[in-house]
């Protein structure tokens, strides 16, 4: 596909949180990650606001195991509190994305080169990211390498199907959608052979608006453009 990545990324930790579990406390982490959560990763790789990056698909690498552990949280009202999160245990995925223009980022028109972006997001694959990743939570570190999507051994290649219910897929923002809603979305999802194949947010019908927002305004005051950023990158002024 246009404009797509692929790349590995594994931690000894993940936390990708069922929000029915948040009521009590006690995190709970779904088994697989969350569309948006890749596309937080994806975009800790590298993102701009002229870019909206698609998760395509992802491939369950090592076998899905759980780990609690006691945690002393901070509670809004000062003090600690005793909870009990239970982590994903020693996660590996592949993960396949590409990216699209912004169609409601009209105002960042100028800097809307693909083939550099598509670039720079490969090089920053090689660099491992131009932010720290995290597995769902701050305290899940994760790391990239690159790969090709399909290649090595799955723990559940030759499983033919498991289905997972229904999910969080992720949250439209009002930068992305062009209007001040906030949306969550829901999704049903399926793996097959370890694959699990993202829908697109626009396909999601299981929807609900939970709040409202304004999208932020960049322009060439607080931003680089991507001709300037492929120019640093080679003279190797940064990744």
């Amino acid at each position: 596909m246009r404009n797509q990545i692929e790349f590995e990324v594994y931690g000894k930790y993940a936390l990708f949180t069922d929000p029915l579990t948040k009521i009590g406390g006690e995190k709970f982490s779904y088994q697989i990650p969350s569309f948006q959560a890749l596309k937080g990763i994806v975009e800790s790789i590298y993102w701009k606001p002229t870019l909206i990056w698609y998760v395509d698909e992802v491939r369950i690498m090592n076998v899905i195991q759980t780990e609690s552990k006691g945690i002393r949280p901070i509670e809004y009202s000062g003090g600690n509190t005793l909870a009990y999160y239970t982590y994903l245990k020693d996660v590996r995925y592949q993960v396949r994305a590409h990216f699209e223009f912004n169609p409601h980022r009209e105002d960042l028109i100028y800097d809307r080169n693909e083939h550099k972006h598509h670039n720079i997001s490969k090089r920053a694959v090689q660099a491992g990211g131009r932010r720290d990743i995290f597995l769902g939570a701050r305290e899940c570190q994760g790391y990239v390498e690159p790969c090709v999507f399909g290649e090595g051994e799955g723990f559940y290649d030759d499983i033919q199907e498991i289905d997972f219910g229904t999910m969080v897929h992720g949250i439209s923002y009002p930068d992305e959608t062009g209007t001040n809603e906030r949306v969550t979305r829901l999704w049903r999802a399926r793996m097959e052979r370890g694959v699990i194949r993202f829908i697109r947010p626009e396909e999601c019908t299981l929807t609900r608006k939970t709040g409202e927002g304004v999208a932020k305004a960049f322009g060439p005051g607080n931003m680089q453009a991507a001709d300037e950023l492929l120019e640093q990158l080679v003279r190797g002024g940064g990744e």
